[in-house]
């Protein structure tokens, strides 16, 4: 038997004909960019989340970036963010000018308040939350810092769409969420999306005119913004795959309780949820000492697996020039060299897993 890390097919296979129906919709409708589309996913969005507003973007990227530029984050001011966050979060930093101050995750993986005090410093500004592996971080802290220090939070909610902290969805408990919709993810279209989640009315305006130029209507620009849209088709199929999300949600916490309670290898450290939080299992993420000799095992019985992620961004050839040097957060580096995702996707059935738990169950490293 052969069990690919993901598959993506087998959840469009699920829905196909409610997803074929929606982009016929778009096609025929002859309005592609901005149109009905848009808003009425923009309003289902905003109320799964709980939101006021939700706007439309053209990637999880652009939602990043233009959160912090609109908030006034800029050249010199600094930032603190997970060490262990995929290279896309400090991108969305960094673009603005801005520093990117990292600080260690803790057990979940998340962003460990207990080391964010230690953090801050007179150029501080913003906090970003990554919500990593569908895990939802200890926001309830989080906020009780930013409030003290009189910084903004942001979350970087690309992997969380439902994780839930004390029955708050993430991306609705700091000032702005940003979202992709890679197709990889829980709630994925069939290219490239974003959006952000907002309760200012100011900010929900901000976002709707700097998305399109930094036009208010068309031909009259406000500002200088950028080109972001969410287009009709993609909101569409979103539309789509939104009104499933709660059940394909609960399908893979069914896969991974299935890997919790059948993985009994003691080499295998497996994941935990923070008490009090709902997490949504983007990834189901492992730890193994001797990672690149259980990759071998399970490659060689057909098995395929990920490593998100195998550089920290500190490490990257890309930040170099910040000086930092390997050794400096020796938590996330553990991580990176040891952490792996199983195979985990929609459709997939209860024979394609449990062959997979026998073959880890069999690992003698």
């Amino acid at each position: 038997m052969e069990v690919s890390a993901n598959r993506l097919d087998r959840s469009f296979q699920m829905h196909k004909h409610e997803y074929e129906k929606a982009a016929l919709r778009v096609l025929e409708s002859g309005w592609y960019v901005l149109g009905t589309e848009v808003s009425e996913f923009e309003k289902e969005f905003a109320d799964y989340m709980g939101t006021r507003y939700c706007v439309g973007l053209a990637s999880g990227l652009d939602a990043l970036w233009i959160a912090f530029r609109l908030l006034g984050v800029g050249h010199g001011d600094e930032v603190i963010v997970q060490a262990n966050a995929y290279i896309a979060c400090v991108m969305g930093i960094t673009m603005n000018g801005a520093i990117p101050v990292f600080v260690e995750p803790d057990e979940f993986y998340n962003l460990d308040p207990l080391r964010i005090k230690a953090a801050i410093t007179s150029k501080t500004k913003a906090i970003l939350v990554v919500h990593l592996y569908g895990q939802a971080s200890d926001m309830e802290s989080i906020m009780t810092i930013a409030e003290e220090h009189n910084l903004y939070v942001i979350e970087d909610c690309a992997q969380s769409h439902g994780a839930e902290q004390n029955g708050k969805m993430t991306g609705a408990i700091g000032d702005i969420g940003c979202f992709s919709f890679y197709p990889s993810k829980n709630l994925g279209a069939f290219g490239d999306a974003g959006a952000v989640t907002v309760n200012s009315p100011e900010l929900y305006e901000k976002f709707r005119v700097y998305r399109n130029y930094g036009s208010e209507k068309r031909y009259y620009n406000r500002i200088v913004g950028t080109n972001s849209r969410l287009d009709e088709i993609q909101a569409a199929l979103l539309r789509v795959r939104l009104m499933h999300l709660d059940e394909m949600n609960e399908e893979r916490n069914c896969l991974c309780t299935n890997y919790l309670t059948g993985i009994t290898n003691p080499l295998v450290i497996l994941p935990r949820v923070r008490t009090g939080c709902k997490a949504v299992w983007h990834q189901f993420v492992v730890r193994v000492d001797s990672r690149d000799e259980f990759i071998k095992h399970l490659g060689s019985k057909g098995i395929g697996t990920i490593i998100h992620y195998p550089i920290p961004p500190h490490l990257s050839k890309a930040y170099e020039y910040l000086g930092y040097k390997k050794g400096t957060f020796t938590i996330t580096e553990k991580y990176a060299d040891t952490v792996l995702s199983l195979p985990l996707y929609n459709g997939m059935t209860e024979d394609e897993q449990y062959y997979v738990i026998e073959a880890i169950n069999a690992y003698r490293g």
